[in-house]
């Protein structure tokens, strides 16, 4: 037997018991467990009563050997219904043959017929039930009852065969109910790890972007200045001491924002801001603050901005477009060193908000950086997270040009 074949009488048989066993070896046989035993033992002991309330019937009209037979056959009918579960249609055909000459075995024959209805496809139970009614029919004219008329015997066994076949479908319709649920509860459950799973994930990414976004800018700052002192011990003494104060004040904000990253990794806010923490986050408000702290490293800078009240534009646009141009500056300090950056901001509600930052390609050599580029890589990610765009690459002037657009709605 395949994988497959026994994964699908796996699965027929799966919603059949209530204890939804399986025996240990991968077969397909179910196993008893208290309440089918209760059970089986209940129809056994109710099929033996109306097996014995029908040979005391018979009893009346029929001879010895006849109640001799009937007493063992109706015996052998119960005990036959231990084995219900294990095959369930042979069961019931052979016992609706034998209810034809046997009307002891009418108890059995509806257990089996019970069991039939909850097992077994419609089809196969409507075949099954429509030969135990022939059968039935049969039986009160080979062994007619003296003390009950005829049409009311047959309308009587076509009636308990009714109710015991729709009493079984109405069981199994509850059990695949009961299943159903169970499945889609255990698929809820799955669909819940998985969001789980992608939301840290998305946690996770964020994070990342924002550790670059933000130290990037301090950790450029402490190299282009601790170059500068490297290569220019005879520097003034006003200039040392200037570069000095900016290496630290850099290392000091950016230890600040490292320790609030962690923070947040470790007992992560409900405010759903991945570097949240008790400091402000940036805004395009603060944008004159960044240029001017580059400004104070040396850098040259020219800011264009149009925007007449920067507080209006949205707190998620405007942090996006400080962190573009915060990651322009960067890359002009590290790759072009010396040069004029001109950062330009335009728009209005409706129409959007355009960033762009360019900067010339630098005279002579270029000291060497490095970068790894995942900083516009994460700009271009949280441009389109936002509904914008954002394109970057070399300027037909030989420098280097930043472009983005972002929605502001009206």
């Amino acid at each position: 037997m395949t994988g497959k074949d026994r994964q699908d009488r796996q699965d027929r048989w799966h919603w059949l018991l209530p204890s939804h066993l399986v025996a240990p070896d991968g077969t397909t046989r179910p196993r008893r467990t208290v309440r089918d035993w209760a059970v089986d033992t209940a129809l056994f002991l109710l099929a033996a009563l109306v097996g014995l309330v029908a040979a005391d019937s018979s009893a009346e009209y029929s001879g010895p050997t006849v109640i001799l037979l009937d007493q063992l056959t109706g015996a052998a009918a119960c005990c036959a219904l231990w084995l219900r579960r294990r095959w369930p249609a042979g069961l019931a055909t052979g016992l609706s043959l034998l209810s034809a000459v046997a009307p002891v075995a009418g108890g059995a024959l509806l257990a089996a017929l019970f069991g039939v209805a909850v097992r077994r496809p419609f089809r196969e139970v409507a075949a099954i039930g429509a030969l135990a009614v022939a059968a039935s029919t049969l039986q009160v004219f080979v062994r007619p009852d003296p003390t009950i008329n005829a049409g009311i015997a047959i309308l009587l066994g076509f009636v308990l065969i009714l109710l015991v076949t729709a009493w079984g479908m109405l069981v199994r319709s509850r059990r695949q109910l009961v299943e159903a649920l169970r499945e889609r509860a255990r698929r809820a459950e799955a669909e819940a790890e998985l969001r789980v799973a992608q939301a840290q994930r998305l946690a996770r990414e964020a994070i990342a972007r924002e550790m670059h976004d933000v130290l990037a800018h301090r950790l450029t700052l402490l190299s282009v200045h601790a170059g500068a002192l490297e290569f220019r011990p005879d520097a003034p003494p006003e200039q040392i001491a200037r570069a000095a104060g900016v290496i630290r004040d850099s290392a000091h904000e950016a230890l600040q924002d490292l320790r609030e990253i962690i923070g947040v990794l470790r007992a992560p806010g409900d405010s759903g801001d991945p570097a949240g923490g008790n400091r402000p986050q940036p805004t395009l408000a603060t944008l004159d603050t960044l240029v001017a702290e580059s400004r104070e490293a040396g850098m040259k800078i020219v800011l264009d901005s149009t925007v007449d009240d920067p507080a209006a534009v949205p707190a998620a646009t405007g942090r996006t477009v400080y962190r573009i141009a915060q990651e322009g500056l960067t890359n002009a300090r590290k790759h072009a060193p010396g040069t004029e950056v001109t950062v330009t901001v335009r728009g209005r509600p409706g129409d959007g908000l355009t960033v762009d930052v360019h900067n010339p390609a630098r005279a002579g050599p270029v000291p060497h950086v490095p970068g790894s580029g995942q900083g516009l890589i994460g700009l271009t990610e949280r441009a389109a997270l936002t509904g914008g765009r954002l394109e970057h690459g070399p300027a037909p002037d030989g420098g280097f040009a930043l472009h983005a657009w972002l929605p502001w709605p009206a």
